[in-house]
């Protein structure tokens, strides 16, 4: 019982572990939401001379390079570049069209006013399920390492599944709630950030592993306690059973030991008093007589 009482918390050590990995590198990436945006060209010049718009309209340069087009109503999405971006709770990055490199800025700001106390909540919610993940990996950690009886390991397996479970929770709430902002940023954020197209990015499923680690050590820590005391139920019944029975034979072992002391305790003295009694009788018959 104690070996698979160990391996049981070493796996939910193992799966907090993970948890507590997957939440942090998705915290403080960017890759929650990734996708294109559709921005204008830029216009051609001397440093820029491909993916622009020639305003000059220089036949030659158009026939040496078949990048620029020409600014004119009927060039459709030739006018517009599809610029790869990627964004997480903090920041949203895309590509730099000028130059090379990427360039950040805030979601935060990014996000409609609206939306921002409930960004804020989901930020809130990711850093306390983090910190209950510390706290239950700490607990499963005493448990499995310093725990003294078989009572205070139960005790630690007890809190550790509460605070798991509680860490779960908030997780969900807080990516339910990030993909909510990130929505509504996408329909109401500013114009020259709003995605032509997006997807969620492996952030996200960086987000979404981690909870389901999380509860799989929930579960894990929760049927190791109560597997732990369904069988210390179950070796108690057993020993009760076995006083009981053993009791009883104690006591009819007891009780067939005093009946034969009493019978044996009874038999001599009856038959000395009977012997007493006879020679009495014979020497007072020949007086009588």
């Amino acid at each position: 019982m104690k070996t698979n009482r160990r391996c049981r918390a070493l796996l939910a050590v193992s799966l907090n572990l993970m948890a507590l990995l997957f939440s942090t590198t998705a915290f403080i990436t960017t890759h929650w939401c990734e996708g294109t945006q559709r921005v204008p060209k830029p216009s051609c010049g001397k440093e820029k001379k491909t993916n622009c718009l020639n305003y000059g309209g220089n036949e030659t340069a158009n026939e040496t390079n078949q990048n620029v087009v020409h600014y004119s109503w009927e060039t459709g999405d030739d006018r517009f570049l599809f610029r790869y971006f990627h964004t997480g709770i903090w920041y949203s990055c895309e590509e730099n069209i000028n130059a090379a490199g990427e360039k950040c800025r805030s979601f935060i700001d990014l996000a409609p006013a609206s939306e921002k106390g409930v960004l804020w909540l989901s930020v809130v919610s990711e850093v306390l399920y983090i910190m209950l993940l510390v706290v239950g990996f700490s607990l499963m950690c005493l448990e499995l390492f310093h725990s003294s009886s078989v009572i205070d390991g139960l005790k630690l397996n007890a809190f550790a599944a509460v605070f798991t479970v509680l860490s779960g929770l908030l997780g969900m709430v807080a990516h339910m709630m990030y993909t909510q902002v990130f929505q509504v940023t996408v329909s109401l954020g500013p114009e020259d950030w709003r995605p032509h197209s997006w997807d969620y990015g492996w952030s996200f499923c960086l987000a979404w592993g981690s909870f389901t680690c999380c509860m799989a050590a929930s579960v894990t820590t929760l049927n190791s306690y109560t597997k732990t005391v369904i069988e210390f139920r179950h070796k108690r019944k057993i020993f009760e059973q076995g006083f009981r029975e053993e009791q009883n034979f104690l006591d009819q072992e007891a009780i067939k030991y005093f009946r034969e002391r009493s019978v044996q305790s009874f038999t001599p003295t009856g038959e000395v008093s009977m012997v007493s009694g006879s020679r009495t009788k014979s020497r007072l018959s020949p007086t009588s007589a």
